[in-house]
């Protein structure tokens, strides 16, 4: 291998998606040209309080704007596309480049934003990208978003592909994966594949969406009299033109609700993905219809709080109320910790009388769009690559992968779990791991990006769970006196008029921190501040256990002495 101290060679550099679901980012480096493959979100999980998102961390390319040429993105799953405005924003991207319909999806979350962004392209399968010394081709793939694809990428060094999100269905309802130019990308000799590791975890092979289609169908011929509510994911749209194709032949309307289901079936239908526009009508218009001649079709499959479908089961939403002989069935399946929640709407749905049916081993009213094992092995001999770095995976699919990968005939050490910010250096066909890089994650709290620490999530947690504390205090700091007992308010600590003898025992103890302090003249507003914290933190901890947030607010009454 090239020695550690020369910079030549092609770099793969993780900046997301490794050990974690979402916010997929990779870097290919060769010379002094970088492409960008994916810029994608992760939704926080709930100690994440407040956060919105959760993006990488974009220090690598800050370093290195100047050699950007391009992103490139595989399809239009948030956690592949979520992120470019949060990128645009902070790092010059040259130009974009999206399968039609990501592109679309990309348009209008800029748009939203105010962002414009007038380098905003689209490919095919059958173009061929040329970026510095940085060669790109792309093969279609089967996923539930329209549009998905692998990418090639060659250099002098090597050949790289990513399969993006995938899975391998023979009777798909959108269009087969292209095996063909798999295997001939395969036969031209691949370096370094890095594959979707999802559903490493599951045997055999993953659900044809037609076998979905059958269940669904089902499910339509038996309700004929009830209204169908329907919650799957908005950008599964393979799902939804098989719901608008049912509706059609039941003679049903289509009544969406949910900013994301809206904003796909537009598109969607814009750019002839789904038929049969003509379904749709309005919430008004669906509250007029009989039972059995209309469909909604909602978010919240995971039982957002905000969501339609939760809305609706809380009883809270304006236009559709429930009735007792509704069905609703969630065509999905659980994120992982997402299942309370799902359990909360669920049992909400049944107590108005709703029946709901759920994906289970008697109905197949979802299936995936990663592949399971066999796929993941098939990709595998039909790429035969001499490397194995799995991506967009937990640890234990990551390394699941690469167990796969050596059952395919991988030797163990050209397989590679990585962790973000890793890199890998292809040179002469051969790869090693090399330097890291900076790499995180970065907190988008509303419109903040990054000021949202591990120290504030820390105080967010031990609000949540110990409340706030604050002590108001008025002093003389002249004459060094505390001029009446502090004032102690609390906020998710305890009830005030329930624990009045708790409270006078940490006011007493305040006033004593206080007075101690005013007696040292060299204590500051600051030493009193902090001393009232801590020590006050320890005196309620002692008593009840807990260690509420305390808030000092000191100020200096200066009072004016008559002549």
């Amino acid at each position: 291998m090239k020695p550690n101290n020369k910079p030549n060679g092609t770099k793969l550099v993780v900046l997301g998606g490794l050990g974690e679901i979402g916010k997929n980012m990779y870097c290919v480096v060769h010379e002094d040209d970088i492409v960008i493959i994916d810029a994608g979100v992760a939704f926080p999980e709930d100690e994440l309080m407040g956060i919105d998102y959760v993006i990488p961390d974009y220090s690598f390319l800050k370093e290195n704007e100047d050699k950007i040429r391009a992103l490139l993105i595989t399809h239009g799953h948030e956690d592949h596309i979520g992120g470019i405005p949060f990128l645009l924003n902070q790092v010059k991207i040259p130009a974009i480049y999206a399968p039609k319909h990501a592109k679309e999806l990309i348009a209008v979350k800029l748009e939203d934003r105010n962002i414009r962004y007038d380098n905003l392209f689209t490919f095919t399968e059958n173009e061929k990208l040329i970026f510095g010394s940085i060669e790109a081709s792309f093969f279609l793939i089967t996923h539930s978003v329209p549009d998905s694809h692998g990418i090639c990428i060659r250099t002098k060094d090597g050949t790289i592909v990513t399969t993006g999100d995938f899975k391998f269905d023979l009777t798909p309802i959108g269009p087969m994966p292209d095996l063909y130019r798999i295997a001939k990308i395969g036969d031209n000799g691949v370096d370094l594949l890095l594959s979707d590791s999802t559903n490493a975890l599951n045997s055999g092979f993953s659900t044809s969406e037609s076998v979905v289609d059958n269940a669904l169908g089902e499910m339509f011929s038996k309700y004929t009299n009830n209204r169908i509510i329907i919650a799957t994911f908005a950008s599964n749209i393979y799902r939804v033109k098989h719901i608008f194709e049912t509706c059609y032949k039941y003679n049903r309307k289509i009544c969406i609700f949910g900013r994301s289901m809206v904003n796909n079936m537009n598109i969607s239908i814009n750019n002839g993905y789904i038929d049969h526009k003509e379904l749709l009508v309005t919430p008004e218009e669906a509250n007029n219809l009989k039972p059995g001649e209309v469909t909604l079709l909602c978010t919240g499959s995971q039982g957002e709080p905000l969501a339609a479908l939760s809305r609706i089961a809380d009883g809270t939403h304006k236009q559709i109320h429930l009735r007792p002989d509704d069905i609703a069935i969630f065509s999905s399946s659980a994120i992982p910790g997402n299942a309370l929640s799902i359990s909360r709407t669920i049992n909400k749905l049944c107590l108005k009388g709703v029946k709901v049916f759920t994906n289970n081993y008697v109905s197949d009213l979802h299936t995936s769009g990663h592949g399971n094992e066999e796929e993941l092995k098939l990709m595998i001999r039909l790429l035969k690559p001499k490397y194995l770095m799995p991506f967009h995976g937990e640890y234990r699919m990551l390394k699941r992968h690469a167990e796969i990968g050596m059952k395919c005939g991988i030797p163990e050490e050209n397989t590679f779990i990585m962790k973000n910010g890793g890199s890998l250096l292809l040179w002469n066909h051969m790869i090693r791991k090399d330097e890291n890089v900076t790499a995180g994650d970065v907190y988008v709290d509303g419109s903040r990006i990054g000021e949202v620490g591990s120290a504030v999530i820390k105080d967010r947690k031990i609000m949540s769970s110990d409340g706030i504390l604050v002590v108001i205090v008025n002093v003389e700091m002249k004459e060094r006196k505390l001029l009446i007992k502090p004032n102690i308010t609390t906020r998710g600590f305890v009830q005030i008029n329930e624990n009045e003898e708790l409270l006078k025992k940490i006011e007493n103890e305040a006033t004593k921190i206080i007075q101690n302090d005013l007696n040292d003249k060299k204590a500051t507003f600051a030493i009193m501040k902090s001393n009232i914290i801590t020590n006050l933190s320890s005196y309620i901890n002692n008593l009840t256990g807990r260690r509420p947030i305390i808030l000092p607010i000191i100020s200096d009454i200066k009072r004016e002495k008559n002549d």
